[in-house]
């Protein structure tokens, strides 16, 4: 394998269009709308488990607006961090979304049973905070569940990664 062949499948995203006929269809608006119960972890570059967290998620959407309230609970810390996402639906395929830890406007585009967000955010790391960029999917499962896959980046290297499991209650 030559040089570039390494880099070239290293630097590949996911396709989208490879969930564009899988179902069940996931709809932004009809998922988060109500409480949802989340489980996650976050990963080091070298896959050690650095953070495990709960949170309680609910939504709600008028027309093309939706609100997303977030409260999280980390497990080794015990901290509690709460997020506001406001979110708008641009058209069937896009979204756009604001939050005030997000650094300006994240765009989302939907894709069969997946939806892709990109944007960025200042994540503390001990006594300091980095500014990561987050290519973050989420797969529409059956029995109201979500799996969500955030790679965060710096440089265009992938530093850490983040798995979410979400279940409409």
């Amino acid at each position: 394998m030559s040089i570039l062949t390494f880099l070239g499948a290293c630097s590949a995203g996911i396709n989208g269009d490879n969930y564009l006929d899988m179902q069940p269809t996931f709809k932004l608006e009809d998922y988060f709308n109500g409480p949802i119960k989340v489980w996650g972890i976050v990963q080091d570059r070298s896959g050690n488990v650095v953070n495990r967290f709960d949170a309680d998620m609910v939504g709600r959407w008028e027309g093309d607006e939706g609100v997303l309230d977030e409260v999280f609970t980390y497990y080794d810390s015990g901290k509690i961090q709460r997020r506001k996402w406001e979110i708008t639906k641009i058209d069937e395929l896009h979204y756009q979304g604001k939050a005030g830890d997000i650094i300006g406007i994240a765009a989302g585009t939907a894709h069969g049973n997946a939806i892709y967000w990109t944007y960025e955010m200042d994540v503390p790391v001990r006594d300091t905070s980095y500014r990561l960029k987050f290519d973050d999917w989420m797969w529409a499962m059956n029995d109201g569940v979500v799996v969500n896959r955030s790679y965060m980046k710096k440089f265009g290297i992938r530093v850490a990664e983040l798995t979410i499991f979400m279940q409409k209650q």
